[in-house]
């Protein structure tokens, strides 16, 4: 028979050991599932809600916009409660602002009380689930921290697959209309809420907790405790006040904006475009099915491949293949385009910003980097932001305008437009930064009394060399 041991320290199958950054990886996963992919999904409902409740594609955006801003700007507090609480705590708290804003949520009966709950209360909670999760996890890896991030990132773009048809069948089960788009937001609140307090008894925030060292530690290094307390809070400020004063760190934080608001028009939009273009309320949610299956391609991928060849070259590819597809929108009055636009789009979008926890480690190391992450996903949601409120309002503003007869796209012209644009820019913009392949601050922790600096780390040397 089989043996199986359970223990986390210790966890085996047979003879065979399993590290448990692994477990943690898987846990990660499947809370970023939970917590995210009714979000990145309510593409599919913001047809269903102008037709609802009668509000325009600009005042939705909005609704979208807010939460981008909430949960951007909540990015620092949500590392700041991780570093101070635990990350446990911290996910403890966010699980319930799930639960609490997709509820209040299936209950909306005018925009405002949609912005309340939709655009603040559940964007409180994302901004816990992206930022100080994602940093606990690279404190796992020592070696193989690109597999263990394509594999976190991958479950995001895995959410829309699962998401859209348990929506779709939520919305029928329930008898469509008002009732439908209610139950979409309620069922999966309470139960992903539910699903995140039981994963999160799982998850710890570092090896040492349980005993371990990272996975690729030698066997020869000692076990070690992240720093807490004062030596904590005095390495990440010291950290913080070196890092402001490099190009990389405001550099990246414009890349995460003018990427996610070039993405973001898409993501929102890209089902009413469809429609528009008389293509059926089913088919127009397989674009956007699609297009988030294609990304999870390279959502696993980049951070590998940014891993071992360097995170600039493989962000500008990908960033590349996000603007140039959105060409074929002006031109797509078809399902065959609509969908090769999704496949095509989707590569390109799947591998924009999962190389960020990769890029971080390679400029900076092991500093802390949950603060400076967290201003970078900061500048990810206003990006996302400032994507779906300039699209709803592009749409809006421009509708009835005539263009070019060779430009089918109708009233989303300019909104296209706008997307192509804004991630040009951050094409341009990763052109600019440095090379990954030497550390922004090697020598940071000399600012630092001698009793908060790390100690020598057998293996490191090396492998930093490579």
């Amino acid at each position: 028979m089989l043996k199986i041991n359970l223990r986390p320290s210790q966890l085996a199958i047979g003879n065979h050991r399993i590290h448990y950054a692994w477990v943690i990886v898987i846990v990660g996963a499947l809370m970023r599932l939970s917590s995210s992919s009714f979000r990145t999904s309510s593409s599919i409902l913001i047809p269903r809600l102008v037709e609802t409740f009668g509000w325009s594609y600009g005042m939705v955006g909005g609704a979208f916009a807010l939460q981008w801003v909430v949960s951007g700007m909540f990015g620092p507090p949500a590392g700041w409660l991780g570093d101070r609480f635990g990350v446990r705590i911290a996910m403890l708290v966010g699980a319930a602002l799930f639960v609490v804003g997709m509820v209040l949520t299936a209950t909306v009966t005018n925009i405002w009380l949609f912005y309340l709950y939709f655009g603040i209360i559940l964007s409180a909670a994302m901004g816990i689930f992206q930022v100080p999760l994602t940093a606990a996890i690279t404190q796992w890896f020592q070696r193989h921290l690109g597999l263990g991030m394509g594999v976190l990132q991958a479950s995001q773009g895995l959410g829309p697959l699962v998401a859209v048809p348990i929506i779709v069948l939520i919305i029928e089960l329930f008898g469509g209309g008002e009732a439908g788009l209610r139950a979409a937001f309620w069922v999966p609140g309470i139960i992903g809420g539910v699903l995140m307090l039981l994963l999160i008894r799982l998850f710890y925030t570092e090896p040492a907790s349980i005993g371990l060292r990272p996975l690729g530690a030698s066997e020869s290094e000692p076990i070690r405790r992240l720093h807490s307390g004062p030596a904590a809070q005095m390495r990440a400020k010291v950290f913080v006040k070196q890092v402001l004063k490099t190009f990389a760190f405001w550099n990246l934080i414009g890349i995460h904006y003018w990427g996610c608001a070039g993405h973001a028009i898409v993501m929102v939009f890209i089902v009413a475009m469809a429609e528009e273009a008389g293509i059926s309320a089913t088919l127009a949610a397989g674009v956007f099915l699609t297009l988030s299956v294609s990304s999870t391609l390279t959502r696993f991928a980049v951070p590998v491949l940014a891993d071992h060849l360097g995170s600039k070259g493989v962000m500008g590819v990908c960033f590349f293949l996000q603007v140039a597809p959105v060409a074929l929108l002006f031109f797509a009055d078809s399902v065959w385009m609509f969908y090769l636009f999704a496949v095509l789009f989707g590569i390109g979008f799947g591998g924009e910003m999962t190389a960020f926890p990769i890029i971080n480690r390679q400029y900076y190391g092991n500093a802390p980097i949950g603060t400076t992450y967290g201003y970078q996903m900061m500048g990810a949601g206003v990006g996302m932001a400032s994507g779906a409120a300039i699209g709803g309002l592009l749409r809006d503003f421009t509708e009835g305008w005539v263009y070019p007869s060779f430009i089918v796209s109708g009233d989303f012209t300019a909104t296209i437009a706008a997307s192509l644009v804004l991630s040009a820019v951050g094409v341009v913009s990763i052109a600019l930064l440095p090379n990954t392949g030497r550390h922004q601050l090697p020598d940071w922790e000399e600012s630092l009394p001698e009793e908060f600096q790390s100690a020598p780390q057998p293996g490191r040397a090396g492998a930093a060399g490579d």
